[in-house]
């Protein structure tokens, strides 16, 4: 409908302990983990993805009140705006879902510019400061919170996942700052071929076929599809 989609959300706190994980290593000579260790600190990833394209945007911090999660997000979001095309149409000439009242319930109270970009975050009371909100919507932007316990709505937390687990498996950090390189470094790997994510794709139907063609854990099928199923 010509609107961007992008999602928010902060994935950490990452501590300095050992992460579990596979890792090259000589035969014979398996990694080992350390079995004491010092809390030096943690460190979080402020995350922007687009799940469209599968581009990142994201900066490593050692934690995330609002006096530098909001800047960054203005300057992130500022940057994606200014990559945008121009809205020329009024509102009520755009499709259905490029319109400010479908995602409101109602017309806007005040004059607001035309909706360019839809920003999928979760509920935190961060995010519900009036201060930001007003900022979103004279930008632009409709900020739109995923309900409580559907987290997993937000696709930035699934890209998060990933990050978090190629970065850290099988590492053992000494400090926040070394997680820190390590993140930002995956996320700059990342975006060199950067994987679009869609609902219900590719992944998914791989999972559905492996379970219809497996029976309990042996290698075992059955006929009936309806079986399988169940």
């Amino acid at each position: 409908m010509g609107l961007a989609l992008w999602c928010q959300d902060e994935a950490g706190p990452y501590q300095t302990v050992p992460y579990p994980g596979a890792s090259w290593q000589p035969v014979g000579q398996p990694a080992r983990q350390a079995h004491e260790y010092v809390r030096a600190g943690t460190a979080k990833l402020l995350t922007l993805f687009r799940p469209q394209t599968g581009e990142v945007r994201a900066k490593g911090v050692r934690n995330a009140p609002n006096t530098i999660l909001h800047p960054w997000l203005q300057d992130q979001v500022t940057q994606i705006l200014a990559t945008l095309p121009e809205v020329t149409l009024q509102d009520a000439e755009r499709p259905v879902l490029a319109r400010w009242e479908t995602w409101l319930g109602h017309p806007p109270r005040a004059p607001l510019p035309p909706l360019r970009l839809i920003l999928i975050w979760d509920n935190l009371a961060g995010h519900l400061s009036s201060a930001i909100v007003r900022w979103l919507f004279h930008h632009g932007v409709m900020p739109l919170n995923t309900p409580l316990s559907g987290s997993w709505l937000n696709m930035a937390e699934s890209l998060q996942r990933i990050i978090g687990r190629r970065a850290l498996a099988g590492q053992h950090p000494q400090t926040p700052d070394e997680i820190i390189a390590w993140l930002e470094d995956t996320v700059a790997g990342w975006n060199q071929a950067p994987t679009p994510f869609v609902w219900d794709g590719k992944r998914r139907e791989r999972r559905r076929q492996a379970r219809a063609r497996r029976l309990g854990g042996s290698a075992a099928t059955l006929a009936d599809p309806q079986l399988n199923a169940a």
